[in-house]
């Protein structure tokens, strides 16, 4: 909402005053000298020319009456109520999700391409959360913090490859960084941090790292913050790449997927989340499109004004008149008049 809005009240005195001095200067007594037939002295021309500066003058010291009142344009922005979490996606890049047990469009791909774009949309699904990513395999390490900027965080997204991290599965070392993301004093009651969540996309089961994914669990649980869970890939043995020096693909190998579902079903349950078995591309995608659903909460924003002041549009103008005033007041020009 915008409105004007003016800070000296005395201002309407001062432009009151105006016509009281005009009528005063009307009937002011001046010396008369009479001259016989001085009626065909008069020219129309030197009359009209005479009123301009007055005029003016007026006018432009009505202008700066107003300016010096201070008026400004006021862009009222009201308290609104926005919803919002904070959340953390923890995503396993161990060498066990290079595994092709996925297809799109008739193409295998491995289970970090089939993640990748679902990911994305999730992000894309909620504009008014703060998302942060960490990566896991041998160690954990951070690689947004929460931000609001998700097409930065998009890109950054494209960046992971697999192999980047030394390979092992520290799924409680994932989650305990994921956990220190969230420390927020100002969003915590009671001990308990407030509208926050982890989620855990892994496939493998914990190797490796100093804190066991229980440890993680009932820290995240202490400290009311829910972790969704989410298996991916298949059960059973599942076709994996090899590659040669060149890194080019030279055949693929057998290998026997190693999901803890049992310990991410744990996690869940004890933190008040949720577990979910993502076998291909439409169940990663019915997972995060049930987390998407959760509750959420809201956060009051703070209203604030924006002023513009507008003192120099009317200023200028009340100058500018005033100096044209004085200008045309001028001997000089009176003589002309007559001429």
């Amino acid at each position: 909402m915008t409105h004007f809005a003016l800070h000296d009240p005395l201002w309407l005195l001062a432009l009151a005053a105006l016509p009281v001095l005009a009528w005063l200067r009307g009937r002011r007594r001046v010396p008369v000298l009479l001259v016989p037939f001085a009626a065909a002295w008069y020219r129309p021309s030197l009359t009209a020319t005479s009123r301009w500066p007055v005029g003016l003058g007026f006018g432009g010291l009505a202008l700066l009456i107003a300016a010096l009142a201070r008026p400004q344009r006021v862009e009222d922005k009201r308290e609104v109520r926005t919803e919002g979490y904070d959340i953390v996606l923890a995503v396993d890049l161990s060498t066990s999700m290079r595994a092709e047990d996925y297809e799109k469009g008739g193409d295998r791909i491995n289970r970090l391409q089939a993640i990748k774009p679902v990911i994305q949309a999730f992000i894309e699904r909620r504009p008014t959360d703060r998302i942060g990513v960490v990566l896991f395999s041998g160690r954990a390490y951070t690689l947004a913090p929460l931000t609001f900027d998700h097409d930065w965080l998009g890109r950054q997204l494209e960046r992971i490859r697999i192999g980047m991290i030394e390979d092992g599965t520290a799924i409680g070392d994932g989650l305990g960084v994921a956990l220190t993301r969230l420390e927020q004093a100002k969003r915590e009651s009671a001990g308990k941090r407030i509208g926050a969540f982890i989620v855990l996309l892994t496939d493998g089961a914990n190797n490796r790292g100093s804190l066991t994914p229980q440890q993680a669990a009932e820290l995240a649980k202490s400290r009311g913050i829910p972790i969704y869970t989410i298996g991916a890939g298949k059960d059973g043995y599942v076709p994996v790449p090899v590659y040669d020096d060149n890194n080019r693909k030279m055949g693929y190998r057998r290998m026997l997927s190693d999901l803890d579902e049992s310990s991410l079903r744990e996690i869940a349950e004890m933190t008040g989340g949720k577990f979910f078995r993502a076998f291909d591309n439409d169940t990663i995608e019915g997972a995060f499109r049930a987390i998407d659903r959760a509750q959420k909460i809201e956060f009051q924003a703070k209203s604030y004004l924006v002023a513009t002041e507008l003192f120099w549009w009317i200023a200028g103008p009340a100058l500018f008149a005033l100096a044209l005033s004085a200008v045309l007041a001028r001997p000089i020009w009176r003589q002309e008049a007559f001429a």
